[in-house]
């Protein structure tokens, strides 16, 4: 990320990719696009992680909360611009606020909650102007899943920042309008346990779509021994003479 924005190069994407993104991906030839094209797709939960496993891959968790905070630590010596677009009224500003308390030297170029119901190409427009008109290294997203990945698809190109990342309830949880689960479920990947406990009847709907890409994708994977990929690869691809083991395709 340092490198393309030390270079101004515009139009890189970071997708936070989780089992529901998985889901939509595997039914919106936008979701698909934005998880395909992404720069980074990081893994977003235990469920993607399962996931992996059942197909024969390591999956290393790096959360979208997690991430915007490294980045806003990081880029502080580097003067890094970072603008808020999403959440509802007020909170990209609180965000904006709590995060600069904890990191002094932040540089939040601009916050912008918009409202909520479809715009119109003028005030897209006016919106795509005010966000370019701060001169952003990152554009933070915050509108939820899917609605954020297909923002940024259709903004790629108008947008003029090097990254733009979509990270839906980190907005609420810097903005400490949403508690964000205890240290102790984040670091045994039950941050979904916590949310569910909750908000019973929001993230119900939301993590039924995640059990059945997990279910699907898992089931599938262990059909087909993919979980033994990894003992595949070395039985049928010895090491070359005088040179390093062939990996497998595909």
């Amino acid at each position: 990320m340092a490198r393309e924005i030390a270079e101004k190069s515009a139009g890189h994407i970071v997708s936070i990719t989780n089992t529901e993104t998985l889901y939509h991906g595997l039914h919106n030839p936008v979701i698909e696009r934005h998880i395909r094209t992404a720069d980074f797709s990081l893994c977003d939960g235990v469920g993607v992680v399962v996931a992996g496993w059942a197909w024969g891959h390591s999956v290393k968790r790096v959360t979208g909360p997690h991430l915007q905070l490294a980045a806003s630590n990081y880029g502080q010596s580097r003067k890094w611009r970072h603008f808020f677009y999403g959440g509802k009224d007020g909170v990209a500003q609180q965000m904006a606020e709590r995060l600069t308390a904890r990191y002094p030297e932040l540089i939040v170029c601009g916050t912008y909650s918009p409202p909520f119901k479809a715009l119109s190409p003028e005030e897209d427009q006016a919106i795509v102007d005010r966000i370019n008109a701060t001169q952003p290294d990152i554009v933070w997203v915050g509108l939820g899943l899917p609605k954020q990945e297909t923002w940024i698809q259709e903004h790629l190109g108008r947008v003029n920042a090097p990254w733009m990342i979509g990270v839906g309830a980190a907005f609420d949880y810097h903005a400490g309008t949403v508690p964000w689960a205890p240290p102790f479920f984040q670091a045994v990947g039950l941050e979904w346990a916590f949310r569910l406990a909750r908000e019973p009847r929001l993230r119900g709907r939301r993590y039924g779509r995640s059990l059945i890409f997990v279910v699907r994708a898992g089931l599938e994977g262990l059909l087909k021994l993919r979980f033994l990929r990894p003992a595949f690869a070395a039985a049928t691809h010895p090491p070359r003479p005088g040179g390093s083991a062939a990996t497998s395709s595909g």
